[in-house]
This record gives C-alpha cells, structure tokens and sequence, in this order.
C-alpha cells in the first residue's frame, strides 16, 4: 500500500499519513483544519516496510487501511510550542 506523508507547518513535529497524494478528502475537515497548512514529505510502500521511525507500523496500516489516513503526533512537546487543540 502507497503511503503518503505530510508535515504539518503549524503544529510542531505533526505528519499526516494519507493512501492518495494530496487527496485530503478522507480526512475530518475538523482535523484538517488543525492540522493547517502542510507540506508533502514523502512517499513509500508500507506494505515493504518491517518498522517505522516512531509509528507503530501495525497502527498506521490499521489506520491507513480503515479511514484512510493516520495522525502522528509528537511524543513530546517543548516548552513553548503549540499544542494541537480543538478551539
């Protein structure tokens, strides 16, 4: 399966991972709006994947598979940094 991954440029350390480039449409426009403006990062097979950096591979393909896409948020966030909140 194709994966998609996009930063998100206003909350800190925040990807987004979608099944079609740039196809948004899957995902809460609640979310989206949260998750601001973007920028695409990269592209792989997560299917040829065994790990990945932070995610637990096994929950984002559950995610991908079920939804459409899979939120990854920071472990931690610094001091200072926003948090992403429903207003």
């Amino acid at each position: 399966m194709q994966c998609y991954v996009y930063k998100s440029l206003k909350k800190y350390d925040t990807y987004l991972y979608i099944i079609k480039k740039d196809d948004f449409s899957g995902v809460p426009d609640a979310l989206m709006k949260l998750f601001g403006p973007n920028t695409f990062i990269m592209e792989f097979d997560i299917s040829q994947r065994e790990k990945l950096g932070r995610e637990d591979i096994s929950t984002v393909q559950d995610n991908l598979s079920r939804q459409g896409y899979h939120l990854q948020m920071p472990e931690t966030i610094p001091e200072g940094i926003p948090k992403l909140q429903k207003h």
